[in-house]
């Protein structure tokens, strides 16, 4: 079946028929994108578009986290930048993006605006995540190298399907979101380390609201704006892979049962190697000074995206392999947002570290593995690796992240799991509403 007829059918897929198993990972997703959202609502680019969203008034019919009522596009926006704004959220390594941030925005707010129960946000969230990756698979990791964000990108179209899952769009409709979402979609890496990365997370989730909301309205678009001649793919990605996003077939098995969730508050491409670290930590008893110099071996792409050599902000120091393995070897809090401040870039100790560190490329490596060489001065050497790969049971996973989300929230996260834990009895509103209020 073709991409596009693929998408469609699985935004129309009836809530009984999808996985359990992946129905339940994300609804663990909708407790890890509300607690980086209420732990980023202080960030100054969530601050910024909760001004704008005041500016610009209308129509209050969806929540603003940390704020009150907007509507459905700009909510979506707010919030997608805002979950995004630590950087702490969850990675699919083969979409190559973040896909909470950029399509639990756009369902909420369409469930807010539509009456919808969580259970059915949860659901659509699925189906667009899905979808997200499923895009992301065709854009194939030329598009992302080339400097596009695919989280903005390939998570675009997800918000659209889950926005026009609730929405009740037929198929001609969803077609035609599509069609619109694929001249809309837009974000570049250039981006990150500034309040643009976060951003564009939420242009991806106001994308998804808009598109769905103009096919809904009566708006046509190119019959196939995803794959057809000059479509997104054709025109965003110089080696499209377009058999990758149907095999296998969603019906044989959910790609988002891949999920990964941070449990370091930096980019996710660094976390394999601070696992490393730390363990060689715990385990040799290492400190800076005993350390004559430490090579790193990672995937190549991640050079482009995680090896900033000299930060100059908090936010730069999430992207810095040679800042965040001192950090690592020194026992700093990288699982703390709070740890990332502007100070830490001026760090003397660190930036005396990152000078003896040295970050190659290795096409023998996936995204999810990292080795590496520690060379004491005593003329030791001690050998790390992991691989973020391997799969975590759900009951340690949701464990993992109640306490990520204490560490980030303290008593409020509580709330959230109290209340949004279990399926059924709540709706979208109510979760608007827990957001709204800080929880």
């Amino acid at each position: 079946m073709p991409l596009t007829e693929e998408l469609i059918d699985l935004a129309q897929c009836p809530a009984a028929e999808l996985p359990h198993g992946a129905l339940a990972l994300a609804r663990l997703s909708l407790l890890d994108w509300m607690a980086c959202g209420l732990a980023g609502a202080g960030e100054p680019v969530a601050q910024r578009l909760r001004r704008l969203a005041e500016e610009e008034g209308g129509r209050g019919a969806a929540s603003v986290i940390g704020g009150g009522l907007a509507p459905p596009r700009m909510a979506a926006l707010a919030n997608g930048a805002a979950s995004h704004a630590l950087d702490y959220d969850d990675t699919h390594f083969a979409h190559v993006g973040h896909l909470s941030v950029a399509i639990y925005p756009a369902a909420l707010a369409a469930g807010e605006e539509t009456g919808a129960d969580l259970d059915a946000v949860v659901a659509a969230f699925l189906v667009g995540a899905e979808a997200a990756i499923r895009v992301g698979l065709v854009l194939g990791a030329a598009h992302y190298n080339l400097g596009f964000h695919q989280t903005a990108t390939a998570g675009a179209f997800g918000a659209t399907l889950a926005a026009g899952r609730l929405r009740g769009l037929s198929d001609a409709e969803l077609r035609a979101a599509l069609g619109l979402c694929a001249t809309r979609a837009s974000g570049l890496k250039s981006q990150f380390g500034t309040m643009g990365k976060p951003f564009n997370a939420g242009i991806a989730a106001a994308n998804g609201v808009e598109a769905a909301r103009l096919a809904q309205l009566g708006m046509t678009s190119a019959d196939d704006g995803l794959m057809g001649p000059q479509g997104f793919v054709a025109t965003h990605s110089p080696e499209p892979h377009p058999g990758a996003g149907s095999a296998p077939p969603w019906r044989e098995r959910f790609l988002f049962e891949d999920n990964r969730y941070k449990l370091h508050a930096c980019c996710h491409g660094t976390h394999a190697m601070i696992e490393a670290l730390r363990a060689a930590r715990s385990a040799q008893g290492l400190t800076l000074d005993a350390i004559a110099g430490f090579t790193l071996r990672t995937n190549p792409r991640w050079l482009r995206v995680c090896d900033i050599r000299r930060p100059r902000t908090g936010l730069e120091v999430k992207f810095s392999y040679a800042w965040l393995a001192g950090m690592a070897l020194r026992g700093d809090r990288t699982d703390d947002a709070a740890t990332y401040t502007d100070a830490l870039a001026a760090d003397p100790a660190l930036a005396d570290f990152a000078a003896r560190v040295d970050v190659a490329g290795d096409e023998r490596l996936t995204d999810t593995q990292a080795e590496g060489e520690i060379a004491l001065h005593s003329g030791g050497r001690i050998r790390v690796s992991h691989d973020l790969a391997a799969a975590i049971p759900l009951d340690v996973l949701a464990d993992r992240l109640r306490a990520k989300a204490e560490a980030m929230l303290g008593e409020r996260a509580s709330v959230l799991w109290e209340r949004f834990a279990a399926p059924g009895g709540l709706s979208a509103s109510e979760a608007g509403a827990a957001l709204r209020a800080g929880a």
